[in-house]
């Protein structure tokens, strides 16, 4: 199935190699190089998955992926030359769901856009044969990639996703920081367990009645985190 992606980057030789890769992989895509451009062209045609760097003219990239994720639940994949972990956990906060660092090549980018797209619902499920998954008022679907919290739907993006399939998965295990890292392959190789406070602070507020005394995904001091509340 192809996508179409978005490619907000003022570097006019990188935009069109990643136009080009995607054009290969059977994508479309569709270029711009500010990020008011990238707002505008967002809104106008919602694309699959946006392709942001941060250092763009008019409006950065966190601002832009600040706005994307008011409006809309587009993948966003961060395109940088800035890899500190400052810059790394601001994107994730602002709900980046990749975030991958210059130089890179090409193949590998193209694999980090599978993997978004596909785990963001917007390619073929690669686990047909996975049941849905029960625990704590949680219902996941893994074929279908959705989540449901008593009833209620609930939007992740891929890394929250693939750290709440982990512990619905095995209610009541302890995860390590490092462990749960694992799971959100996504996340760029730059990124530190740090990462993974931030993805569990933006479920609690997903799922949690009150964000700041959970019941459900419950911090065990010293170790990292498990899913309370047993199966069903």
């Amino acid at each position: 199935m192809c996508a179409h992606v978005l490619v907000a980057e003022d570097d006019e030789k990188q935009a069109e190699l990643i136009r080009r890769s995607l054009l290969g992989e059977g994508h479309t895509a569709t270029v711009v190089h500010d990020g008011g451009a990238a707002l505008q062209e967002a809104r106008r045609h919602r694309p699959d998955l946006v392709v942001l760097d941060l250092m763009l003219p008019v409006i950065d990239g966190f601002e832009v992926c600040r706005e994307l994720r008011r409006e809309h639940d587009v993948p966003v994949l961060m395109l940088t030359a800035r890899s500190t972990e400052d810059d790394i956990l601001l994107g994730l906060e602002l709900g980046a769901d990749d975030y991958m660092t210059k130089p890179y090549s090409p193949r590998e980018l193209m694999a980090r856009i599978r993997t978004v797209l596909r785990r963001g619902g917007r390619l073929a499920a690669d686990r047909h044969d996975d049941p849905s998954l029960r625990a704590a008022g949680i219902t996941m679907d893994p074929v279908r990639h959705t989540v449901l919290c008593d009833g209620r739907p609930v939007d992740c993006t891929p890394g929250e996703y693939e750290i709440l399939l982990a512990m619905v998965s095995e209610p009541e295990r302890v995860f390590s920081r490092r462990q749960l890292l694992h799971h959100t392959r996504g996340i760029d190789r730059a990124s530190t367990e740090r990462a993974i406070d931030v993805h569990i602070m933006n479920l609690r507020k997903k799922i949690e009645a009150d964000p700041r005394t959970p019941v459900r995904l419950l911090t065990v001091f010293g170790v990292g985190y498990k899913l309370g509340g047993g199966r069903g």
